[in-house]
C-alpha cells in the first residue's frame, strides 16, 4: 500500500467518529458566532486524536486553531460549522417541512465541511505519526462564515500567521478544484431615528425613521445604474418602525451588504451607499448611525496549490453510490424547477464540450454529478467567502465536493434535508481524503511549497492585505 492509499485508508478507519461527529452537529444547528454546541464535536474528536487545541482564538469564544506536530512546513486546513437561520427542516424528507418551526439548519451543509476539515487534519497527523513526518498541521475552527466572517477577524488577529500554505473546500452539487475569485464585501447596518407623532392629528410634528430608511432604498435602486456590472448591494429591514400605522415611525433599521470583486471596489461602493443614508437622514430631518458589521475579502487561488488538489480529486476518484443512494436523491431533484434543470444542462455541456450531447444530456439528468468538473481558472467573481482573507495572508487553495444533489442550491430545504444521508457521509469521507492527500503532498514535496510561495509573490505583487474591520469592531 503506497503513502497516499495508506491515508486513505486512514480515514476510512477512522470514519464512524467523523460521521457521528457530523450529525450530532446537524442535530444542533447554531448560527453566527454563537455556536457553543456545535464545536464541542471538533474539541472532542481532535483532543482524542492528540491535537494541541487552543480555544477562544479571534476574540471569539468558539473559534479554535488545533496543533499537531513540529517544524516546517506549517500547513493549515481550515473547518466550518454554523448554521443558517430559518432553514430547520426534517431530515431525508422531499418536501420542505420544518423540524422547528422557524429555526435553524444545516443548508450549507457545514457540519459535512467542518468535520471534513478535522477528518484530514486526523488521517494527515496519523499518517505522520507512524512515518515519522516532519512539519506542523493546524486545523483552524472558523465560525460565522455566513455573513458574520469569522476568518476575517482571526486574520485581523494574525490567527493565520506562520502558515505555509492553507487548504479549504465547500459542500456543492459539482466536484471541482475552485479556480474562481468571489466577491469581497462589506456589511453595516443603518439605525434611522426620526420623531413620532400622531399620523393623522399632527402628522407635521412627525419626523419619519420609515421615510428615511425606504428613501435610502430607493437611492441605492438608482446607485445601480452607475456603478459596475459584477457589483452586488443587498439589503433587508431589520426593524419597520413598528406595526402601528398611525403613529409616525421613530425607529427604522437596515442591513446592507455591499460586494465588488475587489474589496477597494467595494470600499469605494460602500462609501456611495454611506452618504445615500446621509441624504435620506437630510431629506427626512432624521438622524442616521452606522453600526459595521463584518467584512471579507475576495478569494484569490494558488495555481500550484489547485492542481495539486485537482489531482488529488482524480485520485479520490467519484463518490462510491449505489443505486438505492441516487434514488434517494431523486427525492430533492424532482423539486428543481424547469429553468434549474436547464441550468444545470448549460453548465454540463460547458463544462465537457467534447462529449456527445445523448452523454451530456444523461449526465444532466442525473440525481448527482459523479464525473468531476475539469479545472478552469477564471476572473468570474459570484458570492462571498472567509476563505478570502485567508488566501491573502497565505497560499491557499479549496474545492467543491459534489455530494449534494445536483441543481439544488446552497441555503436550501434540500441541502438541510440531505445533510444525515450516507451520500452526505461519503462526500464527508472523500473531502477529507482530498485535503489530507494535498497536505501530504505539501509535508513530502518542497518543490510544491516553493512554486505555491512563488505563484503567491507573483499574484500580489504590490498588493497588501489591509484589515478592513475597525479594531473597536468585534464579533457578535
Amino acid at each position: 500500500m503506497d503513502d497516499k492509499q495508506r491515508i486513505m485508508q486512514i480515514i476510512e478507519d477512522k470514519s464512524q467518529e467523523f460521521i457521528e461527529a457530523a450529525d450530532h452537529i446537524w442535530g444542533t444547528p447554531e448560527t453566527r458566532f454563537a455556536v457553543k454546541e456545535s464545536v464541542q464535536q471538533h474539541y472532542k474528536v481532535l483532543e482524542q486524536e492528540g491535537f494541541e487545541v487552543e480555544k477562544g482564538v479571534g476574540h471569539m469564544d468558539y473559534a479554535y486553531v488545533a496543533t499537531w506536530g513540529s517544524g516546517r512546513p506549517v500547513i493549515g486546513i481550515t473547518g466550518e460549522y454554523d448554521a443558517l437561520g430559518g432553514l430547520s427542516q426534517v431530515a431525508d424528507l422531499g418536501e420542505h417541512k420544518p423540524l422547528v418551526e422557524g429555526g435553524n439548519g444545516q443548508g450549507c451543509g457545514h457540519n459535512i465541511l467542518g468535520m471534513a476539515a478535522v477528518a484530514a487534519g486526523v488521517g494527515i497527523k496519523t499518517f505522520m505519526q507512524e512515518r515519522g513526518l516532519k512539519g506542523t498541521i493546524k486545523v483552524f475552527g472558523c465560525p460565522a462564515e455566513e455573513s458574520g466572517y469569522g476568518k476575517a477577524f482571526m486574520a485581523r488577529d494574525g490567527v493565520f500567521d506562520g502558515l505555509d500554505l492553507a487548504l479549504s473546500w465547500h459542500p456543492s452539487d459539482v466536484t471541482q478544484a475552485w479556480g474562481s475569485s468571489s466577491l469581497a464585501v462589506l456589511q453595516a447596518y443603518f439605525d434611522f431615528t426620526g420623531v413620532p407623532a400622531h399620523a393623522a392629528a399632527a402628522p407635521e410634528l412627525g419626523r419619519s425613521a420609515l421615510d428615511a430608511a425606504e428613501l435610502m432604498n430607493v437611492g441605492v435602486q438608482f446607485l445601480r445604474e452607475h456603478m459596475i456590472d459584477a457589483a452586488r448591494v443587498h439589503y433587508a429591514f431589520i426593524d419597520a418602525g413598528g406595526e402601528s400605522a398611525n403613529v409616525v415611525q421613530s425607529h427604522a433599521r437596515l442591513y446592507y451588504f455591499v460586494r465588488a470583486p475587489r474589496m477597494d471596489q467595494a470600499q469605494d461602493l460602500f462609501k456611495r451607499v454611506e452618504k445615500i443614508a446621509q441624504g435620506a437622514a437630510l431629506m427626512t430631518e432624521t438622524q442616521v448611525k452606522e453600526e459595521f458589521d463584518a467584512a471579507c475579502y475576495n478569494f484569490i487561488p494558488n495555481h500550484p496549490l489547485t492542481e495539486a488538489i485537482d489531482r488529488n480529486l482524480d485520485l479520490v476518484g467519484p463518490l462510491p453510490l449505489d443505486q438505492q443512494e441516487l434514488d434517494y436523491e431523486r427525492r430533492y431533484t424532482d423539486t428543481v424547477p424547469e429553468a434549474g434543470k436547464q441550468r444545470v444542462l448549460s453548465r454540463t455541456k460547458a463544462a465537457f464540450p467534447d462529449l456527445p450531447d445523448e452523454e451530456v444530456r444523461k449526465m444532466a439528468e442525473s440525481t448527482m454529478a459523479l464525473k468531476k468538473y475539469p479545472l478552469a481558472f477564471t476572473d468570474t467573481a459570484s458570492g462571498s467567502t472567509d476563505v478570502g482573507d485567508v488566501s491573502w495572508q497565505t497560499p491557499t487553495a479549496q474545492f467543491s465536493g459534489g455530494f449534494e444533489p445536483q441543481g439544488t442550491s446552497a441555503h436550501s430545504w434540500q441541502w438541510a434535508a440531505n445533510g444525515k444521508s450516507s451520500v452526505a457521509h461519503k462526500g464527508l469521507l472523500a473531502a477529507g481524503k482530498t485535503l489530507a492527500l494535498t497536505a501530504y503532498d505539501a509535508f513530502t514535496d518542497p518543490d510544491l511549497v516553493k512554486a505555491a510561495k512563488e505563484d503567491f509573490d507573483k499574484t500580489f505583487a504590490g498588493q497588501e492585505y489591509k484589515v478592513v474591520i475597525p479594531d473597536d469592531v468585534m464579533p457578535h
